[in-house]
């Protein structure tokens, strides 16, 4: 019997505090509450929107493919420079090299600035990166001075990357065809200095050196 009454008080005592401890921190546990409501659909929310942007994109440049294939290409580029500017890394890094590929924009202002806005505005993989690098040093070597070409292919040749001996070897080209011919032998011998590269790289280095020492 006093076991019971004990346990009912120390019941009633117990709600008591809880309730107690509720109304002095109602405020606190309701907005805490509506926080965690709010936190939980905003997530939910932006996975939903993420995953629409990226069937959308996925959509627009299949649509820009097909235009391309029946000869829309001002309406494919338009597309295609759509979906760079929507800031995702995937999508945005296939239609600029789509765009390259088919020589949709020829302007080469243009195009550098699609380059640079691809490399800020996203998020890669340090070899994807690198890659985009490349292509740009690719592009630009074809009008841009020795120092500008230097500077795009810094972040190659200067690190451990799959990308620096394709850097090297572009470069040593781009000073061939400037007759720069001891500049030239610089990037080839550093080629040749690198280990573990497929046996092509070394082949084409050293044939142009022979190319330079026989001219």
């Amino acid at each position: 019997m006093n076991e019971n009454l004990f346990e009912a008080r120390y019941n009633v005592t117990k709600k008591s505090k809880i309730k107690k401890f509720y109304e002095s921190n109602k405020i606190i546990i309701i907005s805490t509450i509506l926080i965690l409501i709010i936190a939980i659909a905003s997530v939910s929310f932006y996975s939903e929107f993420k995953e629409k942007k990226l069937t959308l994109l996925a959509d627009n440049y299949i649509e820009a493919k097909v235009y391309l294939e029946n000869g829309d290409r001002n309406i494919a580029k338009d597309i295609l420079k759509t979906i760079i500017f929507a800031n995702n890394s995937t999508y945005s890094t296939l239609s600029l090299f789509l765009i390259l590929n088919e020589n949709l924009i020829v302007d080469r202002e243009e195009l550098l600035r699609l380059f640079n806005h691809v490399l800020e505005n996203n998020k890669f993989e340090k070899e994807v990166q690198n890659l985009i690098i490349f292509k740009k040093a690719l592009f630009q070597s074809n009008f841009v001075s020795e120092l500008e070409l230097l500077e795009t292919a810094k972040p190659l040749i200067n690190n451990e990357t799959l990308w620096k001996p394709h850097a090297l070897l572009l470069l040593g080209n781009y000073f061939v065809s400037k007759k720069e011919y001891l500049k030239a032998k610089e990037f080839y011998a550093r080629i040749l200095s690198l280990k573990g590269l497929r046996k092509e790289l070394y082949e084409q280095a050293r044939s142009q050196l022979v190319f330079i020492t026989n001219d």
